[in-house]
């Protein structure tokens, strides 16, 4: 192998690696296994991961590129507060996107798929009342299942962009919080398990205008009930595109 061919491999190898380790540090971030506004210390992550410090501060990089942290000062590398706007635009497009697969879904969907959207919502409305109670439910699952309700209407959309733009938008905000509201909020538990049931229902009837308008409604109520949550634990009330501070 000559010195170049070299050099290539290795620096392939340490983009692998620097990849390898944004997404671990990712999927952390999502599960709420390293809180919002905590901080990412290079040490304490390089020896977790049992890697140096190099590949580890490139990983975060990548994350500080992608909107999931932050650099501030006095601080370093922490866990970004989303701006309740941004969570309102976001969901804004995801309503959008969820209407269209649910549109979509309603000349595709088979009597097994209905079934297994009815079972996954009774699963997370069961699972989150447990774990309200104190109950060893699991907290990542509540959360899970909501998630397989609205992944398994994309991927019966028959249209792979529409799966993968809904995911994509589904992932920009840690998943735990939206999990934690689920349980601990009764009515908001309540109200998603029916908004639920009332789109599955548009489905079974074949009325695709009536699946796109409950789906619709359905994550536009989500997302402000997620952005009031933000709201209420932020030091800064946001308003606007540019997040400028309310006076």
């Amino acid at each position: 192998m000559s010195d170049t061919a070299g050099l290539n491999a290795e620096a392939k190898n340490g983009h692998a690696l620097v990849d390898d380790l944004a997404g671990r540090i990712r999927g952390r971030i999502m599960s709420g296994e390293i809180a919002i506004g905590a901080q990412l210390r290079q040490a304490e992550l390089a020896a977790d991961f049992g890697v140096s410090r190099t590949p580890v501060r490139e990983a975060l990089r990548q994350l500080q590129s992608g909107g999931l942290i932050e650099v501030l000062p006095n601080r370093g590398a922490v866990v970004r507060v989303p701006a309740p706007w941004e969570v309102r635009e976001a969901y804004e497009v995801r309503a959008e996107l969820e209407a269209l697969a649910a549109a979509r879904a309603v000349s595709r969907i088979t009597g097994e798929q209905m079934e297994e959207l009815r079972r996954v919502n009774q699963e997370m409305y069961d699972h989150s009342v447990a774990e309200s109670r104190g109950e060893p439910a699991g907290l990542p699952v509540s959360q899970r299942d909501n998630d397989r309700f609205h992944t398994l209407i994309a991927e019966i959309s028959g249209n792979a962009r529409l799966a993968k733009v809904v995911n994509d938008v589904n992932e920009t905000f840690p998943r735990n919080v939206s999990a934690q509201l689920i349980v601990n909020d009764t009515r908001h538990r309540d109200e998603n398990f029916r908004e639920h049931e009332r789109i599955v229902a548009a489905l079974a009837a074949g009325d695709a205008e009536a699946a796109a308008a409950h789906m619709r409604e359905h994550v536009v109520k989500a997302g402000e009930q997620l952005a009031e949550w933000y709201e209420k634990r932020s030091s800064t009330v946001f308003r606007g595109r540019g997040g400028v501070p309310a006076a």
